[in-house]
């Protein structure tokens, strides 16, 4: 089959023939429609984020196809169904704190890199070796409709972090970082879980303009200055009420401060979730103050992805009409040109912008 390979970090993708995945107990063999490009992944190939993938490896973190084959232990899946490979391996021998690896793209500790030994390849190739769990009907679609389902992969983020903190109908919701590409899909996500009042923080005036409008009153831009104090203030005065969640969704690249800007405006006992990248690349701490915590009774959560259930329950939203995928514009580049497709995810990483890539 035919394949993006990664040979070394720093040296652009080789397109070329692989031999063919062959499936174990346990496994789907699937056939790759689409595979989302993230913006950063020009960082992660080129070695910058020093994330924990082993060349040479195929990258590709999930991605949109058909079943090719099963293994003894599926009973439902079928050849021929439409899936959501989701990249969020499990180990399965600790089910109270599996080991994790986002297949395609990072591991997440040594117990990670275990897993990445045999789950090594991801999705930029014709056809990708998944575990059975994480092969998820997503029911019948068009072959030109996969790679607007491979936008699910930008809602589930900031959909396992709500999850998280249990975000319930009629509460405001701050999403810090609303204008990056998963900040925006949080917007999204929210609203569609019942949200009231969706408070958007970022840099970007003129983005945060158009989140406003392409979602109506319910979503309320503040610009950030970079002033924490003044920022905070500005962001109390414009929400309706209590800010009831923080979804922090900030890159490696923002500072503690932009991170607490937004934390400490939330209500007493009020829930906060981490989901962004502020000190996973060096740097500074987020230095959170303990009274605060304490007195206020503020529930902080970290979270990384998402749980099993959420591609299915997220597609569901899909099919009611809650999430519009039709909100992405998405641009689509075929295997032989992948790095192509890195280049333009990178000059292209707004909210509700998406590029993949179609081996098939």
């Amino acid at each position: 089959m035919k394949a993006a390979v990664l040979k070394t970090f720093g040296s652009p993708l080789a397109i070329e023939s692989v031999p063919d995945p062959v499936p174990g107990t346990g496994e789907v063999i699937v056939e790759v429609a689409a595979s989302k490009v993230l913006a950063y992944a020009g960082e992660v190939l080129g070695g910058q984020r020093k994330y924990l993938l082993d060349p040479p490896a195929i990258p590709g973190p999930g991605g949109v196809g058909r079943v090719r084959s099963v293994g003894p232990d599926a009973t439902r899946l079928a050849v021929g169904d439409w899936v959501f490979c989701d990249p969020t391996v499990r180990s399965r021998d600790d089910t109270l704190a599996p080991d994790i690896l986002l297949q395609g793209l990072t591991a997440g500790g040594p117990g990670g890199q275990r897993l990445q030994k045999y789950f090594h390849d991801g999705a930029w190739a014709e056809r990708v070796r998944i575990p059975t769990e994480n092969a998820i009907r997503i029911g019948d679609i068009a072959p030109d409709e996969a790679p607007r389902w491979c936008c699910l992969g930008t809602l589930l983020v900031p959909y396992g972090g709500l999850l998280a903190v249990g975000l319930m109908s009629g509460e405001t919701v701050l999403v810090n970082g609303a204008t990056g590409a998963f900040g925006g899909a949080g917007v999204a996500v929210a609203l569609a879980m019942g949200a009231a009042c969706v408070i958007a923080t970022g840099r970007n005036g003129p983005t945060l303009e158009s989140l406003a409008r392409r979602f109506g009153s319910r979503v309320v831009g503040v610009q950030m200055h970079g002033q924490e104090d003044d920022d905070r203030q500005r962001i109390l005065t414009a929400a309706p009420g209590p800010i009831d969640v923080v979804l922090d969704l900030l890159p490696p690249a923002a500072t503690p401060g932009q991170v607490r800007t937004a934390v400490l405006a939330v209500r007493p006992y009020g829930r906060v979730v981490l989901m962004g990248g502020v000190g996973t690349q060096g740097g500074a701490d987020l230095g959170l103050p303990y009274g605060w915590l304490m007195r206020n009774c503020i529930t902080v959560r970290g979270q990384w992805m998402y749980p099993p259930g959420a591609v299915t329950r997220l597609a569901a939203m899909v099919r009611a009409g809650l999430i519009r995928l039709e909100e992405f514009a998405v641009t689509s580049f075929d295997l032989d040109h992948a790095n192509e497709a890195v280049a333009h995810a990178a000059a292209n990483a707004r909210p509700f912008q998406t590029t993949v890539i179609c081996p098939c």
